[in-house]
């Protein structure tokens, strides 16, 4: 798909009401993965939507390191589910800056009803897409073009868009991501520090 030396940053997303795992999950493996990437080690980043603090689901604060002001886009762009999303799908900015976002990015992935903030943005038009079982009908209104996958942890939506089932399986398509990104080995080493599947 593309060299681990091109990659440079790792952006994941922060918001108001984002789940806790949707985010945390892909932050702990694409750290572990950055700590033995092969070349160069990647910069993990927290993207907030606006800037200061956010606040997820029960209380989990995160200060982002940036926000959509700031110049430049992630080389892999993570978009995170929760409840917070569908305030997301009103705010013309953060969906316009997805948007541009992806259209810049190697690799972007969504978490959970994350999806549901790719569709607003065009980016599942005509192409399938996975989401938390409880968001399916939402994904299916949102973009009526949009084939809704279930039964499955990850959906590959383009050939740069990944989408996930619930919560946990954001682990899995980020590991996934890692072997498409760095090679099978450094997936298995991320796997075993996390002990992840143990």
């Amino acid at each position: 798909m593309t060299s681990p030396t091109s990659i440079r940053t790792m952006g994941i997303l922060a918001f108001d009401d984002m789940e806790v795992l949707d985010y945390a999950g892909p932050y702990e493996v694409f750290n572990v993965a950055s700590e033995r990437w092969p070349g160069p080690r990647p910069q993990v980043r927290s993207i907030g939507t606006r800037a200061g603090q956010v606040v997820g689901r029960g209380g989990f604060a995160v200060v982002p390191d940036a926000d959509l002001g700031d110049d430049g886009y992630p080389d892999v762009l993570v978009v995170p589910g929760g409840a917070g999303t569908r305030r997301l799908l009103g705010d013309r900015e953060v969906v316009d800056w997805v948007r541009s976002a992806a259209h810049e990015a190697q690799l972007v992935l969504s978490v959970c009803t994350g999806a549901l903030v790719l569709a607003a943005a065009g980016l599942l038009d005509d192409r399938p897409a996975a989401t938390h079982h409880g968001a399916l009908d939402e994904l299916a209104a949102l973009s009526p073009s949009v084939t809704v996958v279930t039964g499955r942890r990850f959906v590959q939506s383009s050939d740069r868009v990944w989408t996930s089932a619930g919560v946990s399986a954001g682990i899995d398509l980020s590991l996934h991501a890692v072997d498409l990104l760095a090679g099978p080995d450094l997936r298995d080493q991320v796997v075993e520090e996390m002990e992840w599947g143990w």
